[in-house]
């Protein structure tokens, strides 16, 4: 049986989760994990005295439930393993992902995947700013892992990313990619303002409408048909996430730039996408 641990409380008071994970708590009994130690308001308490503790950890899957809505940093740092979230979650999750998987039936906060090195994290709901960005003062952000999010999400998606995959189905909010390093970026919905402004390498792919043109310092390389596109299709199906089959054959127009910056990224706009106001 897994390990399920349901949240007794609600409201705005924060509660930080940061070491409950399944590479943590696999050799620990239940009594061991009622135990350890969490933050909750600026109170360190034990696990048990906020969530409800059913099961272990020995098979690597922890399943939270409860209004999760201000518990922050489910699976940072998590190794391997799987974290299940019945609900929405608050912000970090998943900040600096090694390995393993989430899955969050809900939206997540501000941070999601932040600086995440490995593993996969599918939000099937919406999530918050800076998904898969760096923390500020830091070199790079998202560095290896997969983010997907069904629905929405909010400004600086990919901020400073170093490589791995992030899509989104919805729309996203100003500076998607913004001083991306390289990596994937792929938004299905409409874009805000000022997309891969700052980007050195990579790839943007903007399916959907966007509020603004691209910056002047990208320069278009033509129009055509991606030989990459129905790989990415592929891909991003057998993740799990839904993709409409005739992307794969859309025609495109690629941009090469920041031209402010190195400029060997490259910016996919569909053809007869709108740019909306």
């Amino acid at each position: 049986m897994s390990l399920r641990l349901s949240y007794r409380l609600s409201g705005s008071i924060p509660t930080e989760v940061a070491g409950i994970m399944p590479d943590a708590l696999a050799d620990k009994s239940t009594v061991e994990i009622e135990r350890v130690q969490i933050l909750h308001g600026n109170r360190t308490l034990p696990l048990a005295e906020l969530f409800t503790v059913v099961g272990d950890a020995r098979d690597g899957r922890i399943e939270w439930s409860g209004d999760l809505r201000s518990v922050h940093r489910i699976g940072a740092g998590m190794t391997c393993g799987e974290i299940l979230c019945e609900g929405s979650v608050g912000r970090h999750l998943g900040s600096g992902l090694r390995g393993g998987k989430i899955d969050v039936a809900g939206d997540a906060d501000n941070w999601a995947g932040a600086e995440a090195v490995g593993g996969t994290i599918h939000i099937h709901g919406c999530a918050g700013d800076q998904l898969g960005a760096a923390y500020r003062g830091s070199v790079r952000g998202l560095s290896g892992a997969t983010i997907l999010v069904d629905g929405d999400a909010g400004h600086e998606v990919g901020g400073t990313m170093r490589r791995g995959l992030i899509a989104v189905g919805g729309s996203v909010g100003d500076l998607a990619g913004f001083n991306m390093i390289a990596g994937s970026l792929f938004i299905f919905g409409s874009c805000g303002v000022r997309p891969a402004a700052g980007m050195r390498r990579g790839t943007v792919g903007l399916f959907g409408a966007t509020r603004s043109p691209l910056l002047p310092t990208f320069r278009s390389a033509g129009s055509f048909r991606p030989p990459i596109m129905p790989l990415v299709v592929r891909h991003l199906r057998s993740l799990g996430f839904v993709v409409d089959a005739a992307l794969a054959d859309a025609e495109f127009e690629v941009f090469q730039g920041d031209l402010v910056t190195v400029g060997r990224g490259e910016v996919f706009t569909r053809i007869g996408a709108a740019v909306t106001s």
